[in-house]
């Protein structure tokens, strides 16, 4: 079946869709993006992901493109038209197309808007989740803010291929002497029964799975602390995870060739793992 996207209003064909080659998107990155995932047909954290875009095009000056119930109906369409039962759903708001200059474009420039579907059968239970995986750490190199989604992801490319190259799966990038986040998700560890993970603020992006993932903790009588910790602390921790909208939890196993706990996920992470799944779940739209 050929995929079908989104495109400026239009459902295309994906051989069919076309972007300008003067979108600011591709010439400077001066685009956003979230990624919704699907699980048995509907949408999870959909408000969530739709606050936050707002919030990270209002940081860069640009409106949202459409109102959300619109946004919502176009997420609706193409998990219909793709048959997407568990997946994720792409989404990219740029400032449109103009003539290369450093300067904004008129404010009337129509933005592009871009969506579009990716079938992930299984997404809730995958080996990762099952037998965890395995970070290295490198310096965060990144501009200073993190808190925006944007799309210039290169530098955490670059991280993720490095991991690879070390017989990894992910990185942990550190900066000051404290861990910020993997290259696309947040980074948390556990000590004595205690969850720390970074507090919010530039350094890191506000996941939607990080706020979710935290609020059932705190439900479940969990301690948490939002603080800063050291490549020392995690690598002592008694265990370690990470929280995406693509991949929910993920229990960390190891940190630069060292084993974290046993070296097997832990129940912390497993346990935060199937209160999220379920809820999510019960709450899709």
């Amino acid at each position: 079946m050929t995929r079908i996207v989104y495109v400026n209003g239009d459902y295309l064909p994906e051989d069919a869709a076309r972007v300008s080659v003067f979108d600011r998107g591709f010439l400077f990155a001066d685009a956003v993006y979230e990624v919704t995932s699907v699980l048995g047909g509907r949408l999870i954290d959909f408000d969530g992901h739709a606050a936050r875009l707002e919030r990270s095009l209002g940081e860069l000056g640009m409106p949202m493109p459409m109102p959300r119930d619109s946004l919502l109906a176009v997420h609706r369409d193409l998990v219909a038209r793709n048959s997407i039962e568990d997946g994720l759903i792409y989404l990219q708001v740029t400032r449109g197309a103009a003539d290369r200059d450093f300067a904004y474009p008129d404010a009337d420039t129509p933005q592009t808007v871009v969506l579009f579907t990716q079938a992930k059968p299984g997404l809730a239970d995958t080996p990762a989740a099952r037998e965890g995986i395995r970070v290295v750490s490198l310096p965060d190199l990144r501009w200073g803010r993190r808190d925006i989604k944007t799309v210039q992801l290169l530098y955490p490319s670059m991280a993720k291929m490095e991991a690879r190259a070390r017989g990894a799966d992910d990185a942990w990038m550190i900066e000051d002497g404290a861990v910020t986040e993997g290259t696309s998700n947040n980074a948390y560890i556990v000590k004595d029964g205690r969850i720390v993970t970074r507090g919010l603020g530039h350094e890191i992006l506000s996941g939607i799975t990080r706020a979710a993932v935290l609020r059932l903790a705190r439900e479940a009588q969990m301690q948490i602390e939002e603080r800063p910790f050291t490549l020392d602390e995690a690598r002592a921790a008694d265990e370690a995870f990470v929280t995406s909208a693509s991949a929910f939890v993920l229990p960390v196993i190891e940190i630069d060739g060292a084993a974290v706990g046993g070296g097997t996920p832990g129940p912390v992470a497993r346990r935060l793992r199937e209160i999220y799944i379920d809820e999510s779940r019960r709450a899709a739209l």
